[in-house]
């Protein structure tokens, strides 16, 4: 990672809500993105400390021309946009596998549990800011509760200092019953409805059309949300995951790919191939990775037999001198010289510490870590994921996919599954209170039907 800046940003622009619709934040998240990016930032950061900073037509301004930003001299990234270009810089792709119907739909299944279960462990306490790891096990410490081995507690009276986040009446220990509503869910439901309209025919344009008609844009957010402006203003892809969008290698795309995984059980490159087309409708670079990557993780689990395999398959779809890649094979050597889990998450949220607490590079190292450590268990897993900090809903969710996939239905523990009560909500017009089983049964049709 890439620092150029010698001048700071003024302090009314260093408290990004991470807002596409608020011009402050636009330019504060671009300066970070390019300078993760290896640009030259310091004329335009005197630019905007210049500006005041509720002139709206002077931001954008500013933010237009920040696209033209030079980069230094030595950055040693190679990080493409174009899906040949991208599995070009990648690894040998590795051979696809057959599996029996049986296995599919079991694995299919214990994946949207595993999935739906993890994603609901996490969302008490996802506000990386201020639920560090170290402050998780505080609290789960305080509860008696570490480490975590079901759904977060909530104590009463709550300790001064910690809040769970708004949704904690839904997703605690005690609370769940049926999913809560969250993103990371409303993007599985929606890839799953886009693959029974059009199959192989999938488009990123289709995708786009499918966010205008059953998304509000209050329920997307950073990249997705920055896309969303640029479709409704009558903008394509691949401008619509550029234009005024510094949210584009953050990890919202990551969280969309897991179906494009269960259509194509045990088949990394289709699968990669399938998330690129939803992955450019709001990110580039490692944004795109992030999904390819999280796509050929969940193809991978079905016929791997261990989390390591996994992982070792879903570097053949990241371009191999990328950032991501780079972060992968970091975990993979910590790995590798035996350290304890713990010792290991210092060293990660040391190494990627500068990242936005929801950008893809950071979060897929957590990721990495829990599968790699997870002793082979789903419950571990996801824990370790949750409990590692950054995008807790979204890591959770990922690696509860990846585990369930792993474990089987078996492999699912019954006090995390029996509260779902097999029901899911959405903000997806329509698609509110979907049963989970209905899910699991329509994706197993699709990939039972594209086997070879």
């Amino acid at each position: 990672m890439t620092t150029t800046d010698t001048v700071q940003l003024a302090d009314a622009y260093r408290h990004s809500r991470f807002d596409a619709l608020q011009p402050r934040d636009l330019v504060a998240d671009e300066v970070q993105q390019l300078k993760e990016t290896g640009h030259r930032v310091d004329d335009l950061i005197a630019e905007i400390n210049a500006t005041d900073p509720d002139d709206r037509s002077a931001l954008l301004g500013i933010l237009d021309r920040m696209a033209d930003a030079e980069r230094v001299d030595g950055w040693d990234y190679e990080e493409p946009d174009a899906l040949d270009d991208i599995l070009a810089a990648a690894g040998a792709p590795v051979a696809s596998s057959s599996i029996s119907p049986e296995t599919i739909a079991d694995q299919i299944h214990a994946a949207w549990l595993g999935r739906i279960a993890g994603c609901n462990l996490g969302k008490p306490i996802e506000y990386g800011w201020t639920w560090t790891p170290e402050r998780i096990r505080t609290y789960l410490e305080l509860a008696n509760a570490y480490p975590l081995t079901d759904y977060v507690p909530r104590l009463d009276p709550m300790p001064t200092g910690f809040e769970l986040v708004d949704n904690w009446p839904e997703t605690t220990r005690g609370n769940v019953a049926g999913s809560a509503r969250d993103d990371d869910i409303d993007y599985s439901i929606l890839a799953l409805h886009l693959l029974e309209q059009h199959g192989d025919g999938l488009t990123t344009h289709h995708v786009a059309d499918a966010w205008t008609e059953l998304f509000p844009i209050g329920k997307v957010y950073t990249a997705e949300r920055a896309a969303y402006i640029n479709i409704v203003e009558g903008l394509r892809a691949p401008v619509t995951a550029r234009r005024r969008n510094p949210y584009r290698e953050w990890i919202g795309a990551q969280i969309r790919a897991d179906v494009f995984g269960y259509v194509n059980p045990g088949d990394v490159r289709a699968a990669a191939e399938v998330a690129y087309r939803d992955a450019a409708l709001s990110h580039t670079g490692n944004g795109i990775y992030g999904e390819m990557w999280a796509a050929a993780l969940v193809a991978s689990a079905f016929t791997a037999s261990s989390a390591r395999e996994v992982i070792e398959a879903s570097l053949t779809v990241v371009p191999q001198r990328s950032r991501l890649a780079e972060a992968i094979r970091f975990v993979i050597d910590l790995r590798d010289r035996g350290l304890p889990w713990e010792d290991a998450l210092v060293l990660i949220r040391d190494r990627f510490a500068d990242y936005a607490w929801v950008h893809t590079i950071n979060n897929a190292a957590a990721v990495t870590a829990a599968l790699l450590w997870g002793e082979d268990d789903w419950t571990t897993a996801t824990a370790r994921v949750v409990m590692s900090g950054w995008d807790t809903d979204s890591n959770g969710a990922t690696v509860g996919s990846v585990a369930a996939i792993l474990a089987g239905r078996r492999g699912l523990p019954a006090h995390f599954i029996t509260p779902l009560q097999n029901r899911t909500r959405s903000a997806l017009f329509g698609f509110d209170n979907s049963s989970i089983s209905d899910l699991a049964e329509r994706t197993i049709r699709i990939a039972i039907a594209r086997r070879p």
